[in-house]
């Protein structure tokens, strides 16, 4: 058995006989590097972050922001990481005790309070300061924070996709400065002492990194390749197999072993519910479950691409998905998250399900005899419940094309951001001289499963798109599922939000205005 270590802060560590449940964050604090803290431990307050090395095409890679409380300290085998620790520290990069540009703008600027959120602030907001799309503008180039007001920009508002309202030369969102950094790197990261004021201004005040940096010049190289991994301790084993053949024997002489890709609920059940599966199997990194093919008659996103590899690789194919990705928990959960585990888990709360059904998307199951296809609506038979079978695997998602012409996604929640949804819904439409010739409508947080709001769709097909029949429909769409009271929301206010959201997507369709625009 091979030795099992980690490159941490441009030093290698050993991760030997370390346990299969013990996280990233807890190995490193072990190892005394307690600047990444643990506040929430299932990945919703951002203390742990951490950066790590992943790929960005076949010759770069990127520094990721990760939650370290989630994944297995042992999926980082082979990997380079990078702490808080290690950023004003890496080797050659700057002179002793001299800080890294994103602790300095943070320390002059205010942004440390109590301290205790800093280290994974300052992660993030690393992460995004090396983000090779990030452009500085003119305004910015001094690496002084610019304030939009104060240079004469009316502050904006922003619309339901979340752009600009103010005018068509604003495209951008108002969270993203005048050096491009966004904000939404940060949404994942919080400060328990209300400062995100002066945080932003030290994320303003960014410049583009020097050209001298090594963390700058790390990303022109390929990020290390995976490596197959086993380790067995205290009656657990963790494995990452090599090839899809491996994958299938070790399900097939264990059908309960836990498959792992970013880990976003697996290590939510071991932190917070104390699960101990004895076979952890990591997916994350298998190649045939890695690819994202743009054909003529649908687009196949591989199940273990994490959402932030598929809004970039489909840069706007899929509107759709545009709208949900920044709806979509955090940065720091779509770093690690995939389409894949998410619809594995079954959660009826679960974000993109509603969005797929709406896409009419299509789920391939893999065995060890090949693949077989299920509609996304015929693949959840109860809460958690689904047809695929012992040794079967999510290895894709197909979306058909071409897509509707008329789409939207609505989330309710209590938070605008990084909340889990009391409802989600997905419509997608094709109208035809104001006929619906097809709509499908994917709801989630109403019933034991995502469900398509097929009484709805009835209620429309080949019905003409006016605001008569659709506020019929919508009544009946108020009718759907079993929503329930929880702490969330009540059965009530679902039913409403239902009806509403039908309500808002025909005004929607109506407004012929650009949204950029209004």
């Amino acid at each position: 058995m091979e030795r099992i270590e980690v490159t941490v802060n441009g030093q290698v560590r050993s991760c030997d006989g370390v346990s299969p449940h013990t996280n990233l964050l807890d190995w490193l604090r072990d190892g005394g590097l307690t600047g990444s803290k643990e506040g929430c431990a299932e990945g919703e307050c951002g203390a742990c972050a951490v950066m790590v090395a992943r790929p960005d095409g076949p010759d770069g890679s990127r520094w990721t922001s990760v939650n370290a409380c989630l994944p297995p300290a042992l999926a980082f085998d082979g990997q380079e990481i990078v702490t808080a620790e290690g950023l004003g520290s890496a080797p050659g990069a700057r002179a002793a005790r001299q800080m890294h540009p994103v602790q300095q703008e943070m320390a002059e600027r205010g942004g440390s309070q109590c301290g205790y959120c800093t280290p994974g602030f300052v992660c993030s907001m690393a992460a995004e300061y090396y983000r090779p799309e990030r452009t500085v503008s003119t305004a910015g180039e001094s690496g002084g924070a610019v304030d939009p007001v104060a240079e004469g920009q009316a502050p904006q508002e922003t619309s339901d996709t979340g752009t600009s309202a103010v005018g068509e030369e604003h495209t951008t969102d108002h969270e993203t400065g005048p050096n491009g950094f966004d904000l939404h790197a940060l949404s994942g990261n919080l400060c328990r002492c209300t400062g995100y004021r002066p945080i932003r201004d030290a994320a303003f005040a960014l410049s583009t990194p020097d050209q001298s940096d090594p963390l700058l010049l790390r990303q022109d190289s390929p990020a290390p390749a995976a490596r197959p991994t086993h380790s067995a301790v205290d009656g657990a084993e963790f494995v990452r197999p090599h090839t899809m053949a491996d994958l299938f024997q070790l399900l097939a002489r264990d059908p309960e072993a836990k498959l792992v890709s970013g880990s976003t609920d697996l290590g939510v059940e071991i932190n917070l519910r104390h699960s101990r599966p004895a076979l952890v199997l990591a997916i994350d990194r298998l190649e045939p479950l890695r690819a994202l093919t743009v054909g003529a008659d649908s687009i196949e996103i591989g199940a273990a691409l994490t959402l932030s590899e598929v809004e970039r690789g489909l840069n706007g194919r899929v509107p759709l998905l545009d709208q949900l990705f920044p709806r979509f928990a955090s940065r720091l959960i779509r770093n690690a998250a995939t389409f894949g585990g998410n619809l594995a888990t079954g959660s009826p709360i679960g974000d993109s399900a509603p969005v797929l059904l709406a896409l009419d998307a299509v789920v391939v199951l893999a065995s060890a005899d090949g693949d077989r296809e299920v509609p996304l609506s015929e693949y959840y038979t109860g809460y958690r419940q689904s047809v695929r079978e012992a040794g079967e695997l999510v290895r894709a998602v197909q979306i058909p094309l071409p897509l509707a012409e008329q789409s939207a996604f609505y989330k309710i929640s209590k938070r605008r951001f990084d909340d889990i949804s009391s409802v989600a819904i997905g419509f997608a439409a094709h109208l035809d001289d104001g006929v619906v010739s097809s709509i499908r409508i994917g709801v989630g947080g109403i019933a034991a499963t995502p469900i398509r709001a097929r009484r709805t769709e009835e209620a429309l097909q080949g019905h003409p798109w006016t605001q008569s029949s659709v506020a019929a429909a919508a009544a009946i769409l108020a009718t759907e599922g079993t929503p329930i009271d929880d702490l969330r929301a009540s059965a009530r206010y679902r039913s409403a939000m239902l009806e509403q959201s039908l309500l808002r997507f025909f005004a929607r369709t109506q407004d012929a205005t650009p949204e950029v625009a209004r």
